[in-house]
C-alpha cells in the first residue's frame, strides 16, 4: 500500500487499508460518492483534525498484516481457510438475502437497488479468481516459486482491483451501508453481513498484495 498521507483520497484508503472503511463510517466520512476527496479535506469537512485522523489510520496500517503466519505454507493455508472459504459461504447467504430485500422493499427510499447484481458479479469474479489461485498460483508458491510467477501475480493484482471496484459499487447502492429508520430484520442482517464481508475482502486483498505476493515478486526480480 502507498504510504499514508494527507493527500491520499479517502476512497483509495478505504479500498486498500483494512479497517479504514469502518473508521470512516464511524467518523461520518463518505468514501463512496466522496471518495475522490483528499483525507485532509474529508477530515475538516467532518469536523476532525487531519493529523489525528491520519494517526488513527496509521495505527490500522501498523496492525495490518500482523495476523499473517510467518511461513508461506502457513500463510497460504490461513488465506484459504480464513478468506476463501468464508467468502464463498457468506456470498451464498448474502445474495439471496439481497434479492429478497430488493424484492420486498424495492419501492422504498434508499432501497439497495443493484446490490444483488453487484454481489453476483463479485461472486463470479471471486469464484474464478480464487480457483486460479488454488489451482495454479498457490501450488507454484508452495513449490518455491518460478521465474515466470510474476505474470500470474500481476493478473491476480488486476483482479483484486476489479473486485475493489465492485466494493465501491456496493458502498454506493447501499448509501454507505446506512440503514433507513425502521429497517426490517432482513435488511439489517443484510447490511451487517455485507459490512463484514466487505471488510474481510479488503483485509484479504491487502494480505496478498502486501505480504504474500511481494515474497515472490522480489525473488523473481
Amino acid at each position: 500500500m502507498t504510504p499514508l498521507s494527507h493527500d491520499m483520497t479517502v476512497g483509495t484508503i478505504a479500498a486498500e487499508l483494512p479497517g479504514a472503511a469502518e473508521l470512516f463510517r464511524a467518523k461520518g466520512i463518505s468514501f463512496c460518492c466522496g471518495g475522490t476527496v483528499a483525507l485532509s479535506e474529508a477530515a475538516l469537512n467532518a469536523g476532525l483534525l487531519p493529523d489525528r485522523l491520519l494517526t488513527d489510520l496509521q495505527a490500522l496500517s501498523d496492525a495490518a498484516g500482523r495476523e499473517a503466519p510467518e511461513s508461506t505454507a502457513d500463510l497460504i493455508a490461513y488465506i484459504l481457510s480464513r478468506y476463501h472459504e468464508t467468502h464463498r459461504t457468506e456470498l451464498d447467504f448474502l445474495i439471496p438475502l439481497s434479492q429478497k430485500v430488493e424484492r420486498v422493499h424495492g419501492a422504498k427510499e434508499n432501497a439497495p437497488l443493484g446490490l444483488a447484481e453487484a454481489l453476483i458479479a463479485l461472486k463470479d469474479e471471486l469464484d474464478d479468481h480464487m480457483a486460479k489461485e488454488e489451482a495454479v498460483l498457490f501450488p507454484l508458491m508452495l513449490r518455491g516459486g518460478h521465474p515466470m510467477i510474476v505474470h500470474p501475480i500481476t493478473q491476480m493484482r488486476h483482479e483484486h482491483d476489479e473486485a475493489t471496484e465492485l466494493l465501491v459499487k456496493i458502498e454506493h447502492v447501499t448509501n454507505g451501508l446506512t440503514l433507513p429508520a425502521g429497517a426490517c430484520g432482513s435488511w439489517t442482517a443484510l447490511y451487517t453481513g455485507v459490512r463484514k464481508f466487505a471488510d474481510d475482502l479488503v483485509a484479504h486483498i491487502h494480505l496478498e498484495n502486501t505480504v504474500l505476493f511481494p515474497r515472490f515478486e522480489h525473488a523473481a526480480a
